[in-house]
């Protein structure tokens, strides 16, 4: 991955470092790259090439912007742009017009304080509605989540799906499936074509279905994330310059 991801954060806006670093993620391209990525993994953790049957969490990669919700006893308190990835801006105001975005979160389970994470994005459908105003529907999601005034935000009608978090205090759950199912009961939009997959073969199987399905998806795609699903794992797995060393982004060309 590049050094630099993001942008520099905007003027217009607060300056609010991110408690961990928002960071990109490697690329791979084809079944060679998968294998390598798996090889590495298996290398590190010092498994037997045999026992490399790890169950990965599959996750559609939605052209949007990233942003980082942070949540103190279940109430939204701060939002976060990505910036540089490891300074955001505050955009609170702005990310708080968006539906999607659970203010108030009353679940036992919920944890204490948590960084929820995830992607701002607009409906294809609702983009050909905005008509010749912006680019693309990146371009109008991000554009939208810097507007000085909230009120014009609120015009535009951004999505929000929640994926990942960064820091989280007291949370007892064991692998990414769960946590996406708890995302979900916890008033959170996930990607319905989320999904657990063991195997290489596997992974190229699912990647090309959601390549064919890639025009029939209500938002723009970019690529399928796969994930290590066990978090035990993961955090024995660490992260290499800037990027985890637990996860690859497969590109669809």
């Amino acid at each position: 991955p590049s050094l630099s991801i993001g942008f520099k954060p905007s003027k217009n806006f607060e300056k609010v470092n991110h408690k961990v670093p928002m960071l990109s993620l490697s690329n791979a391209f084809d079944k060679t790259d998968l294998e390598n990525f798996q090889k590495k993994i298996t290398n590190f953790l010092n498994f037997k090439e045999e026992n490399n049957f790890f169950d990965y969490s599959t996750e559609p990669k939605i052209d949007g912007i990233s942003a980082s919700l942070l949540y103190k006893n279940g109430k939204f308190i701060k939002g976060l742009s990505r910036g540089d990835g490891k300074i955001g801006e505050d955009i609170t105001k702005n990310l708080s017009t968006i539906d999607d975005i659970p203010k108030l979160i009353k679940n036992k389970n919920f944890p204490k304080e948590i960084d929820i994470r995830g992607e701002v994005f607009i409906k294809k459908k609702d983009f050909k509605i905005l008509g010749d105003k912006f680019a693309n529907p990146r371009n109008a999601a991000s554009g939208s989540l810097r507007q000085k005034n909230p009120e014009e935000t609120k015009k535009i009608p951004l999505k929000f799906i929640a994926y990942t978090y960064g820091y989280s205090e007291k949370m007892n759950i064991k692998t990414q499936t769960d946590f996406l199912k708890n995302l979900k009961d916890w008033g959170f939009k996930t990607n319905k074509f989320n999904k657990k997959v063991s195997g290489i073969d596997n992974l190229l199987k699912n990647h090309r279905f959601l390549e064919e399905k890639r025009n029939e998806i209500d938002f723009d795609i970019d690529g399928v994330v796969y994930k290590i699903d066990n978090f035990e794992l993961q955090k024995r797995l660490g992260f290499v310059a800037n990027a985890p060393r637990w996860a690859i982004a497969h590109k669809i060309s």
